[in-house]
């Protein structure tokens, strides 16, 4: 059984997730943020509950929808807010925005404004630590849409070829922008695709933080131990639209309904209160420590300086680049 010290670790990022995003939308309301917001509302156990068994040394890969992994893996509030706005101070100087916030000293090899465009970098590093040897895994995060793409076939059929050390985690949330997957994959399971490249390939309830986190263990733990790669489907719901402004007239309001009932904080939070005794006022107080902790880094984020235009050009190649010696791999 989970500690209920780990279950409220992860029911306090889970909600710095929902509360980050939250004031994300505010920031765009007020023109501050300089790019389209698509939000993780919803599909806050995936990340919170995988990125537990990371170290700080394994990497993970994300899509458009990244905010929930960069907080998971570690990656600062504050850069985060500034990389919204467009400031200096943001992770990729506010030059990415949005949809492309990196940050190498906490594995994450940045979210990626095109579908599907994660899986293949991922597969990349995780062949890097193949090949020089390195005890550390990746994982890539992408959507049902993205299981489409050539770049997830290819990908994962390399990863199978060559044995490498990397988790691919397709979050279904049901919805490629506004079609239903069911109209665009002919696979009921996406995780069924697995056979295919002679992988494992298994199905989680991407609502529920504790089956995640606990199930998730055993998996991550073959493939550090087997350098063999891994699909996961995890079955969730984005509860909010594609990006904020979407109209969402491609689903009806009691379908939204019925998911936000299974909503993922407030499941770990009747958990706590039902298995481990948790008072309500102590879960609130932990939700309004964590609103003010994304406040303060959304209120400091926005006197941080804009970039300089004579910047423009910098960041475009890398000036310490040096001709590598290859050597032939040897799979």
């Amino acid at each position: 059984m989970i500690s209920k010290e780990k279950l409220l670790e992860m029911y306090a990022t889970m909600i710095r997730i929902r509360e980050f995003e939250n004031e994300a939308i505010e920031l765009a309301k007020m023109n501050l943020t300089r790019a389209a917001i698509h939000t993780y509302n919803g599909e806050e156990a995936i990340a919170t509950g995988i990125c537990q068994h990371l170290t700080r040394e394994d990497y993970i890969s994300s899509n458009h929808r990244g905010h929930g992994h960069c907080i998971a893996k570690g990656a600062d509030l504050r850069r985060m807010y500034a990389e919204l706005m467009a400031r200096e101070n943001g992770f990729c100087k506010g030059k990415g925005g949005s949809m492309h916030i990196a940050d190498m000293s906490v594995g994450m090899l940045g979210a990626n404004g095109i579908v599907g465009a994660g899986i293949p970098i991922a597969t990349g590093a995780a062949f890097a630590l193949k090949y020089t040897n390195t005890a550390n895994i990746v994982v890539s995060f992408f959507g049902d849409g993205a299981s489409n793409q050539g770049t997830f076939h290819e990908s994962i059929n390399m990863a199978a070829i060559y044995g490498l050390p990397i988790l691919f985690v397709c979050e279904n949330n049901q919805y490629g922008i506004s079609m239903h997957v069911s109209q665009s994959t002919s696979a009921v399971n996406i995780a069924d695709r697995a056979a295919a490249y002679n992988i494992e390939g298994h199905i989680l309830d991407g609502n529920d933080v504790v089956e995640i986190y606990t199930k998730m263990e055993a998996i991550i733990s073959g493939v550090r131990a087997n350098s063999k790669p891994v699909l996961v489907e995890m079955k969730t719901y984005r509860m909010s639209g594609h990006y904020f402004g979407d109209s969402e007239n491609y689903r009806t309001k009691e379908e939204v309904s019925q998911w936000q009932k299974r909503c993922p904080v407030l499941r770990a939070r009747e958990t706590l209160i039902r298995e481990y005794g948790m008072k309500p006022q102590v879960l609130d107080d932990i939700w309004k420590q964590e609103k003010k902790r994304v406040l303060a880094a959304s209120e400091a984020a926005k006197y941080d300086p804009s970039p300089s235009p004579l910047d423009i050009a910098s960041d475009v190649y890398d000036p310490t680049f040096k001709q590598i010696q290859w050597q032939p791999f040897v799979g």
